[in-house]
This record gives C-alpha cells, structure tokens and sequence, in this order.
C-alpha cells in the first residue's frame, strides 16, 4: 500500500496495516508473531489518538519531547511510556521519574543519572544503548568499537536495567541494502550476550516505517513506527 493512500485511511486502519505488516514479516522470518513489538510513536501527536489505539489493544507508546510526553503520560498512566529522543543531561530526572523505557542512552554520564534519579520504589529502569551502527558524523549513538568497552560499566549500574540495543540506520533503498546494518546490530547483541551470559540481553530496538520488515528479518524484537500509523509529523517541539 502506496504512502499517500495509507495516510487518507483513518487511524485504525494505519495502526491494523502496520500490524498486518508485521505479521506478514514474521511469517517470511520464521518467526512467532508474539516475538516482536509495536511502538507506537506517537511525537507530536493528540493524546486522543493514544486512547484510540489503546483501546485496539496498543499498550507501548514512544515519545521524542519531554514535556508534551509527560502531559500524556498524566492521562494515561496506565500505558507503557518509552522514550525514544536525544536525552539532555537536564531532562534525566523527569525521565527517570516517570517512564518505563529509555531507548537512546548514548552516553556513560546519561545512564549514571538515570540510575542515581530512579526512584527506588520504582523498578529498575530498562534502558537501550543507542549504536550508531552506520557511523555517521551527524547522528548519536556509541560506535561498535566504544559500545563493547562501556557496556559492562553500564549494565553494573543500580536502579536500571540494561535490556539491549537500539539503532536509527542511515537510510537506504531495497531490502538487502537495508539488512546490512541491521544484521549488524543483532550479530553486536549476540556477541554482548556470548560475553556475558548474566546480562541476558533480549531486546532489539531497530526498524521503522520504511524499514520494518527488514529488521524483522534481521531479529528485531521491537520495532518503532509513527508515521505509517499517525500520519506525518507535526512541527510541534516541546
């Protein structure tokens, strides 16, 4: 289904493609359905449309702004909250306080906030390590090289829990082309768990909108769509 039909469809229907679409992959990879994820991104976007897809079922929502995410959140407790964004150094503490997920720990100093900021009444915090697996000068991310030295020093950290991996590949055309790095991320996640069997390591953040098969077939066990079910971004900043 064609971009420009999929975003004149209603919400449900979007939200219902990305599922079949999922299922779909999960049946070419030789995998159970129930062994990868939706995020629904859901940046910039009414929290009307947060309560809709959670009454389809939709429980994991992402979000990129701290302070339009943690209005949602005041509405709807109840959901999972993820998030997904760039993380400032004073914005952890919010974060720490009040979702379950973190998915682009990209620093030491970042995941050593979040772990003294958890409340300890809250359980341990799941935290993904951002890999900049394309290696691109203009994105985030820990090299390959620097993820394998600082790894063992984050997963030491209380309060948290290191969980797995999360990628943004540079963006490429045709199935294969976009394995490439993808394959790479699952193949760095088998060698942190070869090396250290306690971490138990068992989530790959990685695949969007245009890429989500992809990273079905390469092992992604979670994979993070907005646009395919909220439409396009809004130019909204918070």
């Amino acid at each position: 289904m064609s971009l420009v039909i999929l975003m004149h469809l209603p919400l449900i229907e979007r939200y219902q493609s990305v599922k079949a679409r999922m299922q779909q992959a999960c049946l070419q990879a030789n995998r159970p359905m129930d062994s990868v994820s939706l995020l629904a991104v859901s940046k910039t976007k009414p929290v009307e449309d947060i309560i809709q897809l959670s009454e389809q079922g939709q429980h994991c929502f992402g979000e990129n702004y701290l302070q339009e995410s943690l209005l949602k959140i005041q509405q709807c407790p109840e959901l999972e909250w993820h998030f997904i964004g760039p993380i400032q150094s004073n914005k952890t503490k919010a974060i720490a306080e009040n979702f379950q997920w973190v998915h682009s720990v990209d620093r030491l100093k970042i995941s050593q906030r979040l772990s003294q900021q958890r409340p300890t009444d809250q359980p341990p915090l799941n935290i993904l390590l951002e890999v900049n697996i394309s290696e691109e000068a203009s994105k985030a991310g820990f090299t390959p090289e620097e993820l394998l030295k600082i790894a063992p020093e984050i997963a030491a950290l209380p309060n948290i829990k290191l969980r797995g991996l999360m990628a943004i590949p540079q963006k490429s055309d045709g199935l294969e082309a976009q394995r490439k790095p993808l394959a790479k991320m699952r193949q760095l996640l088998e060698q942190l768990n070869t090396s250290n069997p306690e971490w138990q390591l068992d989530t790959l953040s990685m695949g969007m909108s245009a890429d989500l098969e992809a990273a079905i077939m390469e092992g992604a066990t979670m994979v993070r769509i907005g646009t395919d079910i909220f439409g396009a971004r809004d130019n909204l900043k918070k």
